[in-house]
């Protein structure tokens, strides 16, 4: 049985029950290529971002990328988490997945890997319609990185996720960057 789908992308009466968080392999590529593509908050006005993106096998190989699977295996979302210097580089979420818990899941699951790996926060340059998101998950807003047109043409949320509990240490502002990540 499939879930009911309401109209504001969320399935009634479920949530990330069941979920699994894995690391992603190289033979994911094509599915994670395909919730990229397919995510409607990248219509309109922000199709040119992702128009012909691709998550390649070695992007895959060469960073921490981990997928949300339901447990009939469906795609729910994923995260890539650059380590040097650290920054959340790609998260999406399966629209039909939206409000379920699986991004805060991922987010989660992001920071544990982070601390892991010895970071202390994390970066994050936002979709301008996903700063709530990163917002309501405990980051914090630092600047603005500013368009760099043909690649990005509107300017997008500077944020970062602190990792370590402990880490009071001041937020980096940047007001005029360059990055096209995420």
């Amino acid at each position: 049985m499939t879930p009911r789908i309401t109209g504001t992308g969320r399935t009634a009466g479920r949530d990330a029950a069941g979920m699994s968080v894995r690391r992603a392999t190289a033979r994911d590529a094509k599915r994670l290529t395909g919730l990229i593509r397919s995510s409607s908050a990248y219509e309109g006005h922000y199709a040119p971002m992702i128009a012909g993106y691709r998550v390649g096998p070695d992007y895959i190989e060469t960073h921490r990328v981990f997928l949300a699977a339901a447990p009939d295996g469906r795609l729910l979302g994923f995260y890539a988490l650059l380590l040097a210097p650290p920054e959340l580089d790609l998260m999406f979420v399966a629209d039909a997945a939206q409000g379920l818990g699986v991004g805060r899941r991922l987010i989660n699951h992001m920071k544990e890997e982070a601390r892991a790996a010895g970071v202390h926060s994390v970066r994050v340059v936002s979709h301008p319609p996903a700063e709530g998101f990163y917002l309501g998950v405990g980051a914090e807003r630092v600047g603005t990185v500013t368009a760099n047109p043909p690649a990005v043409l509107w300017d997008r949320p500077e944020l970062v996720i602190r990792v370590s509990p402990d880490d009071d240490a001041p937020a980096r502002t940047v007001e005029h960057a360059t990055h096209t990540g995420s």
